[in-house]
């Protein structure tokens, strides 16, 4: 049994929607075997398919087929993936979290309380 790459993407949870899986394979952000594809590629046991979304990157191994959604242990099954994509993707998380923590408060509008200090600066350096 083949299966194209699209449902299998969707069926293996990378992706929560199929079209997802056919428009990220379209856009060139999936591989099977070191080569890019289209969403109708049918896939063999025994391929390799690298999966970038964002910056997360997953290499892994086909090692069951699917075209139907399962649970999450079910999907986990139908691949295996390689000990560096694993160590990448969690050294890519610490970085996102770090970033998360160090990154600046979004900007908003001033409060009447800082208004008033704003106007009050405002005003005492048209003075001088």
């Amino acid at each position: 049994m083949d299966v194209r790459i699209d449902k299998w993407l969707w069926a293996a949870r990378f992706f929560k929607q199929r079209n997802l899986a056919a428009e990220a394979v379209k856009s060139g952000h999936v591989d099977v075997n070191g080569v890019r594809c289209k969403p109708a590629k049918l896939l063999h046991v025994g391929d390799r398919v690298v999966v970038r979304k964002g910056q997360m990157v997953w290499d892994v191994a086909v090692l069951n087929l699917s075209d139907q959604r399962g649970s999450a242990a079910l999907a986990q099954a139908l691949y295996d993936e390689s000990t560096t994509s694993i160590e990448q993707r969690a050294i890519v998380e610490e970085q996102r979290k770090f970033r998360a923590l160090t990154a600046p408060a979004p900007l908003k509008r001033p409060d009447k309380f800082n208004r008033r200090k704003i106007i009050r600066f405002k005003n005492i350096h048209d003075l001088g």
